[in-house]
């Protein structure tokens, strides 16, 4: 089994009527660097400060843009700018999905005019408010997006593939309780990591972490790698995976919904086997 220990939780605040509504984030692979996104089109980069023990002690901004649709204008927040996921190719290109107008798309730099992929049918059948929150890339290039809802509590979330140059549906990760899917990731060791959550009104947000491997037919061997108390984070909605020399790095980021009773806080584990 899996040991999965807690690092560290760090708040990050900002003077910014911009800054908040955080659902995406990349860290680098040495841990250095990070990339993150807000659901109002917005997408912020800059360098990780860590103390001796790889805790994060600050955040340091060098640059900041807002995203640009295909003719070079910037989004509007909300239908159209409810940017959700974030995936970076390793040549940097950056690719984003998003939950209002359902669909994924690519920017060279964060300035760039977008260039939309094509939307499935499928895209535009899904419950509004509530589509494609997560976005992974493999290391080929391709893509993995799934729902926020599967449409029904026993139904699996459908996992989207872009390859090729088209869309297919090849797989499905099962669904349980009232967890949502909200962020994902493929890890250095190849596996698919589901971020989800669970809105417990008054109480709060509960998170939980899924591990699973991923081969061309599926998931499988599923391992639930945490599972927060409501109220012990917030409601965290990005997340990258990266190894940091001692085991696999989870990082979370906070969507604050740019209320003042929430917080953007990323919240790091580390695992190993």
């Amino acid at each position: 089994m899996p040991k999965v220990e807690y690092v560290a939780t760090y708040v990050w605040r900002m003077e910014d009527e911009t800054f908040g509504g955080f659902s995406g984030i990349e860290i680098s692979a040495d841990g250095s660097r990070f990339t993150a996104l807000s659901d109002r089109a917005t997408i912020r980069w800059g360098s990780v400060q860590r103390d001796a023990q790889g805790r994060i002690r600050g955040l340091e901004l060098a640059g900041r843009a807002h995203l640009r649709d295909s003719a070079g204008k910037p989004l509007k927040p909300g239908w159209q700018g409810d940017s959700e996921g974030l995936a970076i190719a390793p040549d940097g290109t950056i690719w984003i999905s998003f939950e209002g107008l359902t669909r994924v798309a690519r920017h060279d730099t964060p300035d760039s005019p977008a260039k939309p992929l094509p939307r499935p049918p499928e895209f535009k059948a899904m419950q509004r408010n509530s589509s494609l929150e997560a976005l992974a890339i493999l290391p080929d290039g391709t893509l993995l997006t799934l729902p926020e809802r599967s449409g029904a509590l026993t139904r699996p979330f459908p996992v989207w593939r872009w390859r090729e140059g088209k869309w297919d549906q090849p797989f499905a990760i099962p669904r349980s309780g009232d967890w949502l899917a909200v962020g994902a990731d493929i890890g250095p060791d190849g596996r698919f990591y589901l971020l989800e959550r669970d809105f417990k009104g008054l109480l709060g947000f509960r998170t939980r972490v899924r591990r699973f491997d991923l081969s061309e037919s599926g998931v499988s061997n599923e391992r639930v790698l945490l599972e927060s108390r409501p109220l012990q984070y917030d409601n965290l909605e990005g997340i990258s995976v990266w190894h940091d020399g001692q085991g696999i790095r989870i990082t979370m980021i906070s969507d604050d919904n740019f209320g003042w009773l929430q917080r953007t806080e990323l919240v790091e584990y580390r695992v190993a086997e």
